[in-house]
């Protein structure tokens, strides 16, 4: 049997069942000592007034003995004895039981009150005065029952305390019981909730009744979670969709260059353009295949990063320089410029790509005779790329979106430039994973800046 029980509920009610007694405990030990040690300080008291009350009422008589001048000497428990220890006196209550000579005390005029069993078997509180009566010094030593005086009070009050602490930790352990389940009844209510909610209800939320209370605030995360979790799902379904998209016009192209190709005999010379077209789209399949590869990668972390000094304005220009060609067939013009004295340590092949997807992207939407500005220059001691063209823009409905994977600006989804939409996302993953910061401004007429900030 498991000696811990499963439930948060029972485990709450007994933490607070144990503590309540253990506190309960601890405050009836003390309790009890206190009123004992009272108990006894008001009996030793009240002894010291009687026994001055005897010292008046003794004398000695013509044969020795001593006389109690009282009406009733029944209520004492009384003794006297002579220096020499000799018993002159003992209360009739006593009989043959005695408290004994105790010689030391004579040396003292006050002395401890203790406590003497007497033959019978009762305790007794004893009390012992040194008293002159006359010319002779003697011992009065007289005592009170402690089981009516103190132990009869004391057992009183443990019989109370032994009946009202089991009562009120039962009260307090029922009642817990059902606030602690009370308080746990949301829990109960959201895990049912979260149990019915999968991949197809992920637009359902638990329902939160107090959201400032902790309670509360578990659900809005759980709830905030949902939420990162739906758009998660739907960014995999648009780009499942987007991938087979990019995947199947190419292959359409190719499977009907190829069946176009072998529906007749043809030249040498017209063979040689069908291959040409398949090879470009291979190509382009083979860009797609090796961008998403490198997404891939890096969102799963086995993309390490190579660290080395890197001149970002040689960079610049190395990247410039690849897609030179491509510029030249558009009329355009590249211009390359900056700080040479600025570096960065990171992977220079993985930034190479990053500027050379901002550039690509530049020469796609600059038109015809445009003109494209990388520079590099330092801001506020962090290293700062800028590529710049004089395009038609962005609207500012689509410049949040740009760095999404196979979102395009045109949403006929135009494949003229050969593009399949992950150059940007390219590029933020590798600026980001250099510790830097991408950012896309577009100010007022054509064109717009991507901006690459980096740590020197």
């Amino acid at each position: 049997m498991r000696l811990v029980p499963t439930s948060l509920r029972m485990r709450l009610t007994v933490l607070y069942v144990s503590l309540l007694t253990f506190i309960l405990i601890l405050y009836a030990g003390w309790t009890s000592a206190f009123l004992l040690r009272n108990l006894f300080l008001e009996l030793d008291s009240s002894l010291d007034r009687d026994v001055n009350s005897v010292e008046r009422l003794v004398s000695i008589e013509a044969d020795g003995l001593v006389h109690i001048d009282a009406d009733n000497d029944s209520g004492y428990l009384l003794e006297v004895w002579a220096e020499d220890g000799r018993l002159l006196y003992r209360s009739a209550e006593l009989k043959d039981q005695s408290f004994g000579y105790v010689p030391a005390l004579l040396a003292l005029r006050r002395s401890p009150n203790t406590t003497i069993n007497v033959g019978d078997g009762r305790r007794v509180r004893v009390i012992s005065r040194r008293h002159r009566v006359g010319t002779q010094m003697v011992l009065i030593r007289m005592g009170v029952n402690e089981e009516a005086a103190v132990w009869d009070e004391f057992k009183k009050m443990g019989y109370l305390l032994a009946l009202g602490i089991p009562v009120a930790v039962s009260l307090v352990g029922i009642t817990g019981y059902f606030v602690a389940g009370r308080a746990l009844r949301p829990v109960g209510s959201m895990a049912r909730r979260a149990e019915q909610i999968n991949a197809d209800n992920l637009k359902d939320r638990l329902v939160v009744d107090n959201p400032r209370d902790e309670l509360g605030q578990f659900g809005t995360a759980f709830n905030e979670t949902l939420s990162r979790l739906e758009r998660s799902f739907a960014q995999i379904k648009c780009f499942t969709a987007d991938a087979a998209h990019e995947f199947r016009t190419p292959l359409t192209s190719m499977r009907s260059v190829g069946e176009v190709a072998l529906q007749k005999k043809r030249d040498a010379h017209y063979y040689r353009d069908v291959i040409g077209s398949i090879l470009e789209e291979v190509h382009h399949l083979t860009r797609l295949v090796d961008a998403l590869l490198t997404l891939s990668r890096a969102d799963a972390g086995y993309s390490p990063i190579q660290r080395s000094e890197v001149r970002l304005l040689t960079l610049a220009q190395e990247a410039a320089g690849l897609l030179g060609v491509l510029a030249e067939e558009k009329h355009q013009t590249i211009e390359v410029g900056g700080d040479q004295s600025l570096s960065v340590t990171g992977d220079r092949l993985i930034l190479r790509q990053a500027l050379v997807a901002l550039i690509h992207n530049a020469v796609n939407y600059t038109p015809q005779t445009g003109h494209i500005r990388v520079w590099v220059r330092s801001q506020d001691r962090r290293a700062l790329i800028e590529v710049q063209d004089n395009g038609c823009g962005i609207a500012e409905e689509h410049r949040t979106k740009v760095f999404e994977r196979f979102y395009r600006v045109d949403p006929a989804r135009v494949r003229e430039w050969g593009g399949a939409g992950l150059g940007l996302s390219i590029a933020k993953w590798a600026v980001e994973a250099h510790g830097g910061q991408i950012d896309l401004t577009c100010e007022p007429g054509p064109g717009c800046t991507f901006s690459v900030c980096l740590p020197l």
